[in-house]
């Protein structure tokens, strides 16, 4: 599970902290519609060995070898739009300072940062402000054989073919849609499903699934579902099936690691990845998960393959994702107090007992220093990820979780100054916090959430990990969010070492909630509700507390200067209720009550305030922030002698956003247009 929560907010309420200005490494790098593109830097890369240095570089390569595989999922047409779009930027010979032609690069950014033509968080189509016009004369420019036809397709036929994809509001227009009474297949854009429907797709897994058996396999993880025949068939990726071309080349990259691995047990893990990529088969996934989890020795790792299903509508079936990164061994020592307590914060979670773990199994956690961003990590990319999420080897074997460090030093020193804080806090007390302590409860909460929530608790024996469906995502983000919240204010934290004072999770306390309330709404559009599953976690935990919370004035929304803002008059109180919601949370996720998750997703977590987002928006558009946060990756280099032997691998900062994009679909793009 990835952390996407509020502490991307939070590095913006951050920014305005003071302390020391911009070093100088330019962390901004572009800057369009609702995003600004950041840099990152891979801390302490050139302290690593030789070996070291090449395995990062050969598990970057095969992380970048997926990009397409992403493109494709999220929609069928992606990969021909973004190639089309790429074709006319190339070769557009009219004004490039034009209004048509400025609002097609934005255009074409975008759908870089979404990777496809949906917005990556609110899962809406973006809307071009070009004319079609304009596309009709520049793609009359440019070479047909560049462009990317079908076989036997003329000119006018792909037009009508794509035009409507792009320009059709109407077609299309979510990528993931999770409407109650919906058929949520049919009205999602994902090219996880086609020519099907919900009930069928429902009925075709629910006849694999065995209740009995203790080692489920994620049923449809890594396939497509089409009717051919009448009948629904899967399409696996895996070599010889779906996305061979991609898998093929990302094999070839884990292999030159695999030669090179820093131990036997690292080596096993690659060996195990390669062999479900070959066969595609889901056990073979859990062996190679279960390897993964155990090396905790090697100071480099990586995730490689289908990993998160927040697209599917059904929750079952994954993005491609990858990250390459080593361990950070100072900050380390943090994550590794936690996991080494974990008994002790399942023991005395205010949960329901019958559903927690009598034996918490295989914890650990580690700082990482992020040194490749790749598929559904990129350019948007989460700020700590706890895996696998297979319940059933969470619950025999424990998991592996990571903060990822050097990301929210680059949300960090990137957004300095920005007078977010002094915007929307209260007063100089919550401001006083938020500057001594808002990193640090930040990245607690972070470690707490991945390494000890999503690890927490235990399904009743014959609940199926699918059971909450739709609602399962926001209820397994808000089960975790909670468990940190919950254990930031325990007098545990102080004792570990790991928060200095008694007070210091104020800060995150009062963030999260004027996240939650209000300044998050800065991620949606005018009228929408919440879409992503992270925004519903969020609202759902700040709205039910605010709601339950009425009687004792916890938390209350004032007015000062005609402007709305949080304020948190019982902070013990405000615990209470973290840990009261946690345990009905837990006790949903734990009897798969589907209508349990039900109620509390669409009373708490859907619908938006119209007066509070009409204010916010208008008061954060004065502060100029862009809402998201992208990333362009370093560049990996291989330095040889005369006798063409490696010596090193240096890496570089320069390129910038277009050039980055343009060389990846150069350079890692085999896919056919349309899969």
């Amino acid at each position: 599970m990835k952390q996407l929560t509020f502490i991307i907010m939070s590095m913006i309420i951050l920014a305005s902290c003071g302390g020391n200005s911009k070093s100088e490494f330019n962390y901004s790098v572009d800057k369009f519609a609702d995003v600004e593109i950041l840099r990152y830097q891979v801390h302490n890369f050139e302290q690593l060995s030789l070996n070291q240095k090449l395995l990062i570089y050969y598990l970057s390569e095969a992380a970048l070898e997926g990009r397409d595989i992403l493109y494709d999922q999220n929609h069928k047409n992606n990969l021909t739009i973004r190639r089309l779009l790429e074709t006319v930027y190339q070769n557009y010979k009219g004004d490039r300072t034009s209004t048509d032609f400025i609002a097609f690069e934005t255009y074409l950014k975008q759908v870089w940062m979404g990777n496809g033509i949906h917005h990556h968080y609110s899962e809406e189509k973006f809307e071009p402000a070009f004319s079609q016009d304009f596309l009709t004369n520049a793609i009359n420019q440019v070479d047909i054989s560049l462009l990317p036809l079908l076989a036997d397709e003329n000119i006018e036929q792909f037009k009508t073919r794509i035009f409507p994809v792009i320009f059709d509001a109407n077609l299309y227009p979510k990528r993931l849609n999770q409407e109650d009474g919906a058929d949520l297949i049919l009205t999602s854009a994902n090219n996880f499903y086609e020519g099907v429907t919900q009930k069928e797709v429902e009925a075709f897994y629910a006849k694999m699934v065995d209740p009995n058996n203790h080692t489920p396999v994620a049923y449809g993880l890594n396939s497509k579902i089409v009717k051919e025949n009448g009948q629904l068939v899967e399409k696996t990726y895996k070599v010889g099936g779906m996305y061979d071309a991609a898998i093929q080349r990302i094999i070839s990259w884990l292999e030159k690691a695999a030669n090179i691995a820093e131990n036997d047990n690292q080596k096993a893990v690659i060996q195990s990845l390669i062999e479900f990529y070959i066969s595609g088969d889901l056990k073979q996934y859990d062996e190679y998960s279960i390897k993964w989890l155990q090396d905790t020795d090697s100071q480099v790792d990586f995730i490689n393959g289908f990993t998160e299903s927040y697209t599917d509508p059904l929750g079952m079936k994954a993005t491609w994702e990858a990250l390459v990164n080593f361990k950070d061994l100072d900050a380390t020592k943090r994550t590794e107090i936690i996991s080494r307590n974990a008994q002790w914060f399942e023991d005395n979670s205010p949960v329901d007992n019958r559903f927690k773990k009598d034996e918490v199994k295989g914890v650990s956690a580690k700082v990482i220093t992020a040194a490749i961003l790749a598929g559904d990590c990129y350019p948007s990319t989460p700020i700590g990820i706890n895996l696998p999420n297979s319940n059933w080897i969470r619950k025999d074997y424990g998991s592996k979780s990571v903060t990822i460090e050097n990301i929210t030093d680059a949300y960090d020193k990137a957004s300095q100054g920005s007078g977010f804080m002094e915007e929307f806090m209260w007063s100089d007390n919550e401001i006083a916090q938020a500057k001594e302590y808002g990193s640090l409860t930040n990245n607690l909460h972070t470690d707490l959430h991945e390494c000890l929530g999503h690890g927490s608790g235990k399904l009743l024996p014959g609940v199926s990990p699918d059971a909450l469906k739709a609602y399962g995502s926001p209820i397994e983000e808000a089960r975790a969010d909670l468990f940190g919240l919950y254990y930031m204010a325990d007098k545990k934290m102080v004792d570990l070492g790991l928060l200095p004072d008694k007070d210091a999770y104020k800060a995150a306390y009062y963030q999260y909630i004027m996240n939650g309330l209000m300044t998050q709404l800065t991620r949606i559009q005018p009228g929408k509700n919440i879409e992503q599953a992270h925004m519903r976690n969020r609202q759902l935990i700040a709205s039910w507390v605010f709601d339950k919370g009425t009687i004792d004035n916890v938390v209350e929304l004032k007015k000062r200067d005609g402007k709305t803002f949080v304020v948190i008059n019982d902070y013990q109180k405000l615990r209470d209720l973290f840990g009261e919601l946690l345990a009905e949370i837990q006790r949903i996720k734990s009897t798969g009550d589907f209508e349990g998750a039900k109620y509390l997703i669409e009373t708490y977590a859907v619908k938006v305030d119209q007066k509070i987002h009409t204010e916010v928006l208008s008061r954060y558009a004065e502060l100029n922030i862009a809402p998201y946060k992208g990333f362009v990756n370093p560049v990996y280099s291989l330095v040889k002698d005369k006798s063409d032997n490696i010596i090193d691998v240096k890496v570089s900062y320069d390129e910038n956003y277009i050039d980055q994009n343009l060389r990846y679909s150069r350079d890692y793009s085999v896919l056919p247009y349309y899969n």
